[in-house]
C-alpha cells in the first residue's frame, strides 16, 4: 500500500521543497497554505457527492449472491432517479494544522471529511488506535483506482497512518465508524488453517487532501487530490503502543481520534511543536517524573489499578500528573 511509500516521500519533502523523478513516479513542491486549498477541496467533494451513488438498494435488500461490495455510480440516464451520496453520508469536521502538513505558519484550519456506514459489522468497534484487519480500495474523484487490497486483507495500524506527513489521516478517521466481523470460534476454522468471517462492516470514507497526502504527488495521485476508500472492517485489535498498561485509544486525550497532538510532557520534552516530541502512546512516562507510567497505574504485584491512582484527589491520575 502506498501508504508506507508516502512516508519516504514526505522526508524528502522536508529536506527538499522541489523535486522532479520520472524514475521513482513521484514529484514534490512546496505546500500551498491551508486555507487555500480546503475550499477548493471542498467544492470538488461535494460535486461529486451530488452527482454519484452507491448501490444502496443491494445492501437494504440484498439479493441471494450479494457480495456486500459497494459500487459508485453516477446519476444520469437510467440511474437519475438514485438517491445522492450527499444524501447519504454524514459530514464530520476535524481540525488540521499547518505543521502536520510541514508548513511553519501555526495555522489550523477546519476540515470535513464524510463517511458511509453500508453494513455495520457485529463484532468490535473500531478505534483511530487500533490495529485492523482490512479489505480497501482507493479511488480518486475520477473514479481511478490507485491502490487495492480486495481480494486478501491486510493488517494496518490506524495510529501509524495518522502520523503527520504519512497521507492517510483520513483512512484512519473512516475506519472508526466500522465493527468487525462475528469472532471466530475454533468451529469456524478448516482443516487447512483457513477461516471465512462473517458480518463484517462494509463503508466509505471520502477526504480532503490534507488528511491524504496533500501536495506529495506519487503514482496517480496528482498533489491536492481528495481520496476516497472503500473499507472493509474484519477484524480489530486493541493497542498499547508503548506497553505502559494504558491502551492506545486511551491516551487520545482530548477525545478528537488524533493521537499526535496528545502529549502531557511536551514542555519539559522541550520541543518547538508537538509534532516533534513524543506523544503519550509512544511515551512510557507521560508526564516525565521519572517514574514509568506503567508503574504509576499498578500495585506491588504489577495489577493494574482501575481507576487509575489520583494521589492527590485532583481530576488528574497520577500518570499524568508531574506532582505524584
Amino acid at each position: 500500500m502506498k501508504f508506507k511509500n508516502v512516508f519516504l516521500v514526505a522526508i524528502l519533502a522536508i529536506i527538499v521543497w522541489a523535486c522532479n523523478s520520472d524514475d521513482n513516479g513521484f514529484s514534490i513542491e512546496p505546500p500551498k497554505a491551508l486555507s487555500e486549498i480546503v475550499d477548493q477541496d471542498k467544492d470538488s467533494i461535494v460535486k461529486y457527492l451530488e452527482t454519484h451513488f452507491y448501490n444502496y438498494e443491494d445492501f437494504q435488500d440484498p439479493p441471494a449472491d450479494f457480495d456486500y461490495k459497494i459500487v459508485l455510480g453516477e446519476i444520469e440516464g437510467e440511474n437519475a432517479d438514485k438517491t445522492p451520496l450527499i444524501d447519504m453520508m454524514t459530514a464530520v469536521k476535524t481540525t488540521v494544522r499547518s505543521e502536520e502538513i510541514g508548513l511553519t505558519d501555526n495555522k489550523e484550519v477546519e476540515h470535513t471529511y464524510y463517511y458511509l456506514v453500508a453494513r455495520q459489522g457485529v463484532g468490535a468497534q473500531a478505534n483511530t488506535a487500533d490495529s485492523t484487519y482490512v479489505r480497501y480500495e482507493g479511488l480518486l474523484l475520477d473514479n481511478t483506482v490507485f491502490d487495492a487490497s480486495t481480494a486478501t486483507p491486510r493488517w494496518f495500524d490506524l495510529a501509524t497512518l495518522q502520523a503527520p506527513l504519512q497521507g492517510a489521516r483520513g483512512f484512519s478517521l473512516g475506519t472508526q465508524f466500522l465493527k468487525a466481523g462475528r469472532a471466530i470460534t475454533d468451529d469456524d476454522i478448516n482443516d487447512d488453517g483457513t477461516f471465512e468471517v462473517s458480518d463484517y462492516g462494509v463503508g466509505m470514507i471520502i477526504f480532503p487532501s490534507a488528511l491524504g497526502y496533500y501536495n506529495n504527488a506519487t503514482g496517480s495521485i496528482s498533489a491536492y487530490s481528495p481520496l476516497i476508500f472503500k473499507i472493509d472492517l474484519i477484524a480489530v485489535n486493541n493497542a498499547d503502543h508503548d506497553n505502559d498498561g494504558i491502551p492506545s485509544y486511551i491516551e487520545d486525550l482530548n477525545g478528537n481520534g488524533y493521537l499526535f497532538d496528545d502529549n502531557t510532557d511536551e514542555v519539559s520534552e522541550d520541543g518547538s511543536s508537538s509534532i516533534a516530541t513524543t506523544p503519550n502512546y509512544l511515551d512510557d512516562d507521560d508526564d516525565n517524573d521519572g517514574i514509568l507510567t506503567r508503574d504509576e497505574i499498578s500495585d506491588e504485584d504489577g495489577n493494574i489499578i482501575l481507576p487509575y491512582p489520583d494521589t492527590d484527589g485532583d481530576g488528574i491520575p497520577n500518570y499524568l500528573d508531574p506532582n505524584n
